[in-house]
C-alpha cells in the first residue's frame, strides 16, 4: 500500500513537530487550516496547544464543521494533549462556550495535572506499543475521568494522593494521549497512528 496522507490541524500548537514525526514514519503530510485541505486525507492529527484557542480558530477558518463531519464519517484521528480534549465528547473545567469536535466517548478534565509550572515528565507504558516505556512529557495536561464501554485504556500514570489516572485511550480508529510525543525523539506513538491509519 502507498504511504497514507495524514493532515495536522495547523491552527495553533505543535504543528511542525507532528509534521516532522509523521514524515519520519513514512507518511505523506499536509498542514490543514481550510475545509478544502481535509479532502483526500487518510487521517488527521490534532496537536497540543490551547484547546479553547484551537476551537475558536477552527470556527473562524470554517474548518470546524467539515472536520466534525469527517470524524463522524470515520476519519482516523490522533489527538495529543489539547487534541485529546478536542476529540473528547465531554469536557470538565472547560470555558463556558468551549466546544469539542467529539468522536471519542470520553470525559476529560482540562489542566488536570495543574498549570504550566506543574508540567512534568515520566515514563508511561502504552498498550500496543512495543519496547520500553515511553518517556512522556506532560504540559498543562488533561486526564480522562471516564471512558465509555467501547474505549480501550492504553496508558495510565500514578498521581500522588489521587491514584491511577488514564492518559492514553483508543476507540476504533481514534487515539489520544494526554502527553506530547512530538517533543521527544521517540517516534513510536506516531508510528502507532500511521499503522492505525494504514490498517483503516
Amino acid at each position: 500500500m502507498s504511504a497514507p496522507t495524514i493532515g495536522v490541524l495547523a491552527l495553533q500548537g505543535d504543528v511542525r513537530e507532528h509534521l516532522a514525526a509523521l514524515t519520519a514514519c513514512g507518511a505523506r503530510v499536509r498542514a490543514v487550516r481550510r475545509p478544502e485541505e481535509l479532502h483526500g486525507l487518510d487521517g488527521i492529527v490534532l496537536p497540543g496547544g490551547e484547546s479553547t484557542t484551537i476551537d475558536k480558530l477552527a470556527r473562524i477558518f470554517e474548518v470546524r464543521d467539515p472536520l466534525v463531519a469527517a470524524l463522524a464519517a470515520g476519519l482516523p484521528a490522533y489527538g495529543s494533549c489539547a487534541g485529546m480534549i478536542l476529540l473528547a465528547d465531554r469536557v470538565l473545567d472547560g470555558t463556558r462556550d468551549q466546544q469539542t469536535f467529539g468522536s471519542l466517548d470520553i470525559t476529560v478534565r482540562r489542566n488536570a495535572f495543574g498549570r504550566q509550572t506543574e508540567s512534568f515528565e515520566t515514563d508511561v507504558h502504552l498498550e500496543g506499543v512495543d519496547g520500553p516505556p515511553l518517556h512522556a512529557v506532560f504540559i498543562r495536561a488533561p486526564w480522562v475521568e471516564q471512558a465509555g464501554p467501547d474505549v480501550s485504556v492504553l496508558g495510565r500514570v500514578d498521581v500522588p494522593g489521587m491514584g491511577s489516572k488514564i492518559v492514553a485511550v483508543r476507540q476504533a480508529n481514534r487515539f489520544a494521549t494526554a502527553f506530547h510525543p512530538e517533543v521527544t525523539d521517540d517516534l513510536r506513538v506516531h508510528q502507532y497512528f500511521v499503522d492505525l491509519v494504514t490498517a483503516a
